[in-house]
């Protein structure tokens, strides 16, 4: 990553919570840069999650939980409040677990490591997978069924089903890197035309048009058949105890 663009974005994280007074704890890259699958033109996706002042959950009318920083063709910034984001591990929400797990961290506090350690204990199978499968075969009937389509959303597509297919062999949440997760047992010729279309992506604007890749467009439409077989074999192994977050969010704002 650019050590310039890097330092801008900890340099906005500190105008952050200056001028909304908090604090955070946790920020991290979260979309196309965190799965290896940029673009020229891609932007930078900063999620973080930011703890207020101990007065400010103490009132009767509840502030936003949410904080839109910046949304431009270079950056799209937004953070969640802790709470919000410890509800989100407790309904095992994959969005959380990929900052979670992103390769790119921007800024991450001492105590983090405590909500690290609640959130896996929290992680449903059912629920990433049912997530994953979602996305993947939205994805596939809404953009990937004509002759030409974007080259972007084949790896909308692809990788989804790739995390699925990660949780339900390894039972846990999957890794953001692309090419993590296309170390799975999988057909030669996929991983031959997804590497050749990983360099042409790379190189061509998000939007653009090409022709359509057969290795590619068959083997995600077999695996969301396969994939909708197996959502109801999956159980549900949801941790409902959610004590440790209870017990992380108090110890933090209380500091």
């Amino acid at each position: 990553m650019d050590a310039d663009m890097e330092r801008e974005i900890r340099n906005r994280l500190e105008q952050i919570e200056t001028e909304r007074n908090v604090r955070i704890l946790f920020a991290a890259e979260s979309g196309s840069r965190a799965w290896g699958l940029e673009s020229p033109d891609s932007d930078y996706d900063v999620r973080f999650v930011y703890v207020r002042p101990l007065k400010e959950y103490l009132r009767v009318d509840e502030p936003r939980d949410v904080i839109e920083w910046q949304l431009d063709e270079v950056y799209d910034i937004n953070g969640w409040d802790l709470r919000k984001a410890l509800m989100q591990i407790a309904k095992s929400n994959p969005a959380i677990y990929e900052w979670l797990n992103s390769p790119i961290i921007y800024r991450e506090s001492p105590e983090w490591a405590g909500a690290r350690e609640a959130a896996f204990r929290c992680f449903s199978e059912k629920a990433g997978v049912c997530h994953y499968y979602g996305l993947a075969k939205n994805t596939f009937l809404t953009y990937l069924t004509g002759d030409r389509v974007s080259y972007k959303k084949y790896f909308y597509a692809l990788r989804p089903l790739l995390a699925a297919r990660y949780i339900e062999s390894c039972h846990e949440a999957p890794p953001m890197l692309f090419r993590d997760l296309m170390k799975q047992d999988l057909p030669e010729e996929l991983k031959t035309a997804a590497a050749e279309l990983l360099e042409i992506k790379r190189q061509t604007p998000e939007g653009e048009l090409m022709p359509r890749i057969p290795a590619i467009s068959d083997f995600i439409e077999a695996e969301i058949k396969a994939q909708q077989e197996m959502l109801s074999q999956i159980p549900d192994n949801r941790n409902r105890d959610i004590a440790s977050l209870n017990r992380f969010f108090q110890e933090t704002v209380l500091v």
